[in-house]
């Protein structure tokens, strides 16, 4: 969770440095999705090292966290709204127009699902053989 956030408001901030607002937000949050998909968990160069694993979960976890930034942009900028926020020099503004933040929101929210996940894969693996077998009964 915690490397999403970072990852989520790195990535917003470049996306406010260089004046990606309004219909790039679609993209900002997006790519933010992807790239935390393929950072946070087990990391796609992990993957690519390991010989008993394939490089297809990562590049489904880019794919469908590109949907979840896209996705979650979309609930709270069409459906919902948001809510205004003025922080330090900026005027008030949708927290969803705020980069920095609302990517980080984005990226520690799918971040946190991914570490869930990879995380739940960890348990059966360290369990000795007999219970994991009981496990499977």
């Amino acid at each position: 969770m915690l490397k999403g956030l970072v990852l989520g408001g790195a990535l917003g901030y470049g996306a406010y440095a260089l004046g990606m607002d309004g219909g790039w937000n679609w993209i900002t949050y997006g790519v933010i999705g992807a790239l935390v998909g393929l950072v946070v968990g087990k990391p796609l160069w992990t993957m690519i090292l390991d010989k008993k694993s394939t490089t297809v979960v990562g590049m489904l976890k880019a794919i469908f966290g590109f949907g979840i930034g896209v996705g979650l942009y979309a609930l709270v900028a069409k459906a919902w709204g948001g809510f205004q926020l003025s922080l330090l020099d900026w005027h008030q503004q949708f927290v969803w127009n705020i980069q920095p933040i609302f990517g980080a929101a984005v990226g520690a929210v799918y971040g946190g699902f991914v570490e869930l996940d990879d995380s739940l894969d960890d348990n059966q693996k360290q369990l000795p053989p007999s219970a994991a077998k009981q496990l499977k009964k």
